[in-house]
């Protein structure tokens, strides 16, 4: 479904991502780890459009898309739920939610699209009158990834959906990232628990220094002594 070969990425003249390479396959997870400033975050930006590479390519369902704008990419089925659970604090939870489906290729789909986040999310549907501003914060995360699926995306981009959130909290965004997904939903997620993200992925890619250092099955790296002693303290 994604294939990104070879891409260069930089902010201003700072090289940031070095002939970065990745494959997402169809009703995967797929997730992407690395310490802080590995440029995780820049990866997914550029995928989705707010950045261009230099160099490389970016396909997504067989067409090359790396130079297309974010609103066109969402038109094509790809969306991302940003880092930090960003909402509009001063609008309602629903009008949050809409927001998500402002495309007019997407609006057709709208009644339809609202009632299947509010069955995977059923709090949303009781606080739809209530300032998003006043949510908590895994509630608010639970809008941002909601306000996402309402654009009926083929691949959701997820960066750090866990950042910030309590323990008990991040359980419950990761049981539905996998409820998303089981219903045939490709994830591509960046994330700094390490143990969650691997544990739950099909395939995984280690991001250091803006290359790929690793690859291979989540559940094998986590056996991997290099990721245990340098990501999971073990």
């Amino acid at each position: 479904m994604l294939q990104v070969q070879g891409i260069d990425v930089y902010y201003q003249d700072v090289q940031v991502l070095r002939e970065v390479s990745l494959t997402v396959r169809e009703k995967e997870i797929v997730t992407v780890i690395g310490p802080n400033g590995a440029g995780k975050s820049t990866l997914l930006n550029a995928i989705i459009g707010f950045l261009h590479p230099a160099r490389g390519s970016i396909r997504f369902k067989e067409q090359r898309v790396d130079g297309l704008s974010p609103d066109r990419l969402v038109s094509l089925g790809m969306t991302i739920v940003p880092e930090g659970a960003r909402i509009f604090p001063e609008m309602s939870v629903k009008d949050n939610l809409l927001m998500g489906s402002y495309l007019p290729s997407i609006r057709a789909r709208r009644k339809e699209n609202l009632e299947r986040v509010l069955e995977l999310f059923p709090l949303l549907g009781m606080r739809g009158r209530q300032k998003a501003g006043t949510l908590s914060g895994g509630e608010r995360q639970m809008l941002a990834i909601g306000r996402a699926l309402m654009s009926s995306p083929s691949l959701l981009l997820l960066d750090e959906p866990s950042l910030g959130l309590q323990p008990s909290l991040v359980t419950r965004v990761f049981e539905k990232v996998r409820e998303i997904a089981s219903a045939g939903l490709t994830v591509l997620l960046v994330e700094q628990n390490v143990y969650f993200a691997l544990e739950m992925a099909h395939r995984a890619y280690v991001l250091e220094n803006g290359s790929v250092a690793l690859e291979g099955r989540g559940t094998d790296l986590l056996r991997n002594d290099y990721i245990r002693k340098a990501y999971l303290a073990v």
